[in-house]
């Protein structure tokens, strides 16, 4: 347990109340309309929502997260993290062809991309599936929070959980997405100086970079200072195959829309952007820091393995970064370091409350329920699904133990079988929402049957991550290609709005010809009217 002077626990006041303070002095502008409750009014400058992607991305459960793959790998567990390098590629292409569609949500995109029952169908699903994967994030960065408190203070875990997580309500319900917004800029400096300051004391505990290189070699563990230490093709910990996995997922995820989780926040900001060219900034600059920043913890990382580099227990070497800092810093300064652990916590919780609450609003309740529903009443609704998510998040926090084993299971191996299609249905004309849907039936009975249930039944043996990746895409594939095949295309007045308005790369020669016969594009590919609200906020 940690004992906190007065100083410590002034800080982490402080630090409350100007989160909780900026949600209310925000209010006015989250109640005008659901735009600003959800995008901020679409008028944030590229540096707002890059902040946002930073902060966001940096949450109680990611040192875990990267602590687990780097006390276990050693820097070769870095490669877990690059799947964020999709970024880079979905910053000039996928983003910007979202932007153009101004689609508040994902879900909404699936129906100016498909048509018909189709479309509908996907929308309906899609919004399903975010209301409950965000109120599965909240849960386990929630109860990372919980199991930092428990080794800090000796609570319970559902304290750290309810505890913070329901200060993080008060100010979302009170100023929606500007609440989230402004708060994500105050929380990514915070937590990116906090970073900075323990991972450096950290290394200089253990005797700086020089000492670590040293008594690695000693150990007989010098093969953790090679991020390319493979172990054979496809043999031990760090194949060859896995890695040319991590890259072909990173490199190629850009393409698409949903390729990973994390697209679906990212698509909020997009959109919460002023123009095309601030939301491709944003995109490039949040994911840029978020490498940085774990390019440092992996070497605060080796700095913990080498002064305790015999614990066995993953939920225990887990909590590694934070003890760096626990640990080691002084009194006064550990209360701050607790602060900027509440600020990456509120961060995260904050976009997913937000971001649950819009697709439960946008696409359940405004589209299915009462389409011509008011602004006011709008707003008051998303304040509803922001509680009601709150409080689902709770039940799946209590229901979580260890934070990395879930974590990989639902961050691309569950993915797995609809990664591709996620590709397809931006760059390929052909894809319709048939193949689309077909993918994800099959991928949600494929992807427990490969990872949980046949293993656990002796019939197929336990694969490795990246095996499970490429046997769900070829099982997924043997079911949606086909459908996409034996299935008419959509609707081509359909496909030609689309095209015109989002302008997607890849193969789409029948519908861009097609365009260009009706006058709707210019000799150069751009359109023959200009849509001010790809330029301007709406």
């Amino acid at each position: 347990m940690v004992v906190f002077t007065w100083i410590d626990w002034l800080w982490v006041a402080l630090y409350l109340l100007l989160m909780i303070g900026s949600g209310f002095f925000f209010y006015r502008l989250g109640k005008r309309s659901q735009s600003d409750f959800f995008l901020a009014g679409r008028g944030l400058p590229w540096w707002l929502p890059a902040a946002s992607v930073y902060a966001t991305h940096t949450a109680t459960d990611t040192p875990m997260w990267v602590t687990g793959v780097i006390y276990r790998y050693g820097l070769a567990g870095i490669w877990y993290t690059f799947f964020s390098a999709w970024c880079a590629i979905s910053a000039f292409v996928s983003t910007r062809i979202f932007r153009r569609s101004l689609a508040y949500t994902q879900a909404e995109w699936s129906v100016l991309r498909f048509g018909g029952l189709g479309a509908e169908l996907i929308r309906g699903w899609m919004a399903g599936w975010q209301v409950f994967m965000n109120m599965f994030i909240l849960g386990w960065v929630g109860i990372a929070m919980g199991k930092i408190c428990n080794f800090l203070f000796g609570w319970a875990p559902w304290v750290g959980l309810v505890v913070f997580s329901g200060a993080c309500a008060i100010y979302v319900l009170a100023a929606g997405y500007w609440g989230v917004v402004v708060a994500d800029f105050q929380q990514g400096i915070i937590a990116f100086f906090v970073i900075v300051l323990v991972s450096i004391w950290g290394i200089a505990e253990a005797g700086g970079p020089s000492a670590i290189v040293q008594k690695l070699t000693e150990m007989g563990e010098a093969h953790r200072l090679d991020p390319f230490a493979f172990t054979g093709w496809f043999t031990g910990d760090f194949p060859v195959a896995w890695f040319l996995t991590m890259l072909f997922i990173a490199l190629l995820g850009g393409f698409g829309m949903g390729t990973t989780i994390d697209w679906f926040a990212e698509a909020q900001r997009i959109q919460s952007a002023r123009t095309v060219r601030d939301a491709s900034y944003s995109i490039w600059w949040g994911s840029a820091l978020v490498l940085m920043r774990n390019a440092l913890w992996a070497v605060a990382i080796l700095a913990f393995y080498v002064m305790f580099p015999d614990i066995e227990n993953t939920a225990e070497y887990e909590l590694g970064w934070f003890r760096l800092g626990f640990d080691f810093l002084p009194a006064g300064l550990m209360g701050f370091f607790f602060a900027a652990i509440v600020a990456i916590h509120l961060s995260t919780i904050s976009t997913h409350l937000n971001l649950g609450a819009l697709y439960a609003t946008r696409d359940i309740y405004q589209h299915y329920v009462k389409p011509h529903a008011s602004e006011r009443e709008l707003v008051w609704v998303g304040r509803i699904a922001t509680l009601i998510l709150l409080i689902g998040s709770l039940v799946y926090g209590l229901m979580m133990e260890e934070i990395t084993s879930w974590l990989i299971f639902a961050l691309w191996i569950m993915a797995a079988g609809v990664w591709l299609p996620n590709i397809l249905q931006v760059v390929w004309w052909r894809f319709n929402a048939w193949g689309y849907l077909s993918a994800w039936i099959a991928n949600l009975g494929f992807s427990w049957l490969v990872v949980w249930v046949l293993p656990a039944f002796g019939i197929l043996p336990p694969l490795a991550d990246y095996e499970q990746f490429w046997l769900l895409m070829v099982l997924g594939a043997l079911v949606y290609i086909p459908v996409t095949l034996l299935t008419p295309p959509e609707d081509m007045d359909h496909l030609v709005k689309y095209y015109v308005m989002a302008r997607p790369i890849g193969w789409w020669g029948p519908v861009r010809r097609e365009a260009e016969r009706r006058g709707l594009l210019t000799p150069k590919g751009q359109p023959a009217f200009v849509d001010p609200n790809q330029t301007r906020p709406s």
